[in-house]
């Protein structure tokens, strides 16, 4: 496998992060302090062609290939993880999922904005009491006449408060588990359906995390979203699509700890020199850079296996592992390089820390990685 750049994707890689330099970086710490970034971001980005980057081109997308997608998500990551988280759920989890499971109805209906930026998409997965545990969703939806209606309750849902279409997960028969599962595709504008901001996050501040709420939400059998019973599969694909954003834009955070770490030991002088000729900083600095590059060459690996239209699960899993605990060690080794400035909010590692520690939380946790991971290796699940 080639994993050198084409001339188009040295063009994306430049296009985005001049982007990210002008738009993003000199902005980024005061979005963080304000909870809160313009909207009107999104829609520059989907002018440039970064909101529906492997979209075909009849549905309003670029129509790249994946590697493309991942130089985008490293580019915004590098530059603020909630940027990237933003443009993870449009892309990842929302557009893919219409692209794959959608009608054609469906795909026209809503993929083209959603590629411009002039809609917002969520995920509407996750509940009070159903994480990893993605069977054991309680929200329902229940037949009514030729459509559904659908009541419960979703959590940490990023776009939540933003979104115009949420992609809604719900049980068309209690206690049937994965069997029963259902996908929806909700305009948030439906009556009886409600958000409500979630706050007192340790980072990613700048994300719209949502609560949704759905009171006997009317919605018509077009909004059903590929067949009932096939609501796991179609959550199930959509997560390795998210955890390759996920995976992506953590290398573009540990790339930033790495630079930014390089940066202030070569400035920074004590004992006469700058602390880049100590030998314990320059060990540091070399585990940095060598999680960078293999975290980038997982990426790659995965991109290339979705690329060639292969089964790509456990690659994406191995990334998305990698990748995200990567971008921890390396945020946490900035924080050490930098010594007491490290610890403050004048200085970048501390935001890098914070914002990449849900990487291994949110799109699968590693643990649940590993578990996917070792399913594959013995044959055996550890749960069912």
């Amino acid at each position: 496998m080639d994993f050198s750049l084409s001339e188009e994707q040295r063009m994306i890689k430049d296009s985005v992060r001049k982007f990210a330099q002008e738009r993003i970086i000199p902005y980024a710490h005061q979005w963080d302090h304000e909870g809160k970034f313009p909207r009107e971001l999104l829609y520059k980005m989907g002018e440039l062609g970064y909101l529906g980057v492997p979209i075909p081109e009849e549905y309003g997308g670029a129509g790249l290939d994946y590697i493309s997608e991942a130089i985008v998500f490293e580019e915004v990551g590098y530059a603020d993880s909630s940027v990237r988280t933003t443009l993870s759920v449009q892309m990842s989890l929302v557009e893919l999922t219409i692209l794959k499971w959608g009608t054609e109805a469906q795909k026209q209906k809503y993929l083209p904005n959603l590629c411009s930026g002039q809609s917002i998409g969520c995920f509407g997965l996750t509940e009070p009491n159903a994480g990893s545990d993605a069977g054991n969703i309680s929200t329902s939806a229940k037949r009514s006449g030729d459509g559904w209606v659908l009541s419960g309750q979703k959590v940490w849902i990023s776009n939540g408060t933003w979104a115009d279409v949420a992609i809604v997960f719900a049980q068309t028969e209690p206690g049937s588990k994965h069997r029963g599962m259902a996908a929806f595709l909700v305009d948030t504008k439906t009556s009886g359906f409600t958000s409500r901001k979630m706050t007192g996050k340790l980072g990613l501040k700048a994300s719209d995390t949502g609560e949704l709420f759905l009171d006997n939400v009317q919605v018509p059998e077009s909004a059903l979203l590929g067949k009932v019973g096939e609501g796991f599969k179609i959550a199930m694909s959509a997560l390795d699509n998210g955890r390759y954003g996920v995976a992506s834009g953590c290398v573009g955070t540990a790339q930033r700890a790495l630079d930014v770490s390089v940066r202030y030991a070569k400035e920074r002088i004590a004992f006469d020199k700058p602390i880049a000729s100590f030998q314990m900083v320059q060990d540091m600095l070399a585990q940095m850079k060598v999680d960078v590059e293999a975290a980038r060459l997982l990426v790659y690996n995965a991109g290339w296996v979705k690329n060639q239209g292969l089964v790509s699960t456990i690659p994406v899993s191995i990334a998305k592992l990698f990748a995200t605990e990567a971008a921890k060690r390396n945020a946490d080794m900035a924080i050490q390089v930098h010594g007491g400035y490290g610890y403050s909010d004048e200085y970048e590692p501390e935001k890098l820390w914070r914002d990449c520690r849900v990487a291994s939380l949110y799109e699968g946790t590693s643990q649940i990685q590993k578990l996917i991971i070792g399913r594959d290796l013995t044959g055996i699940a550890a749960f069912e």
